[in-house]
């Protein structure tokens, strides 16, 4: 019997106070950096109305390290930008 390959796991960053052109700058930076090439994924959710904007890096368990140094990058990345993250969640970690 073959086991299934592990569920993707994702680093959450919450970013409260950005807004929509400020979040398509970060986006674009995201876009034309190495760091968050594949095997990784972004995944973005916008800034909404009563609703902060938040970023998913996705990895398999096997990428985690790649996966760890893409945050300390958009970290990195947001502060250029003067974006104070709110939260960060990373899968594993307390």
């Amino acid at each position: 019997m073959t086991l299934p390959p592990p569920a993707p796991q994702g680093i959450a960053f919450t970013l409260d106070g950005v807004d929509e052109l400020g979040f398509t700058r970060i986006l674009n930076d995201l876009m034309h950096d190495a760091a968050f090439g594949r095997p990784l994924q972004v995944q973005a959710q916008e800034p909404r109305p009563g609703q902060a904007a938040r970023l998913t890096l996705v990895f398999g368990a096997e990428e985690r390290p790649l996966a760890l140094s893409a945050m300390q990058r958009l970290k990195t990345i947001l502060l250029r930008h003067g974006v104070q993250v709110d939260s960060i969640h990373v899968p594993g970690e307390s």
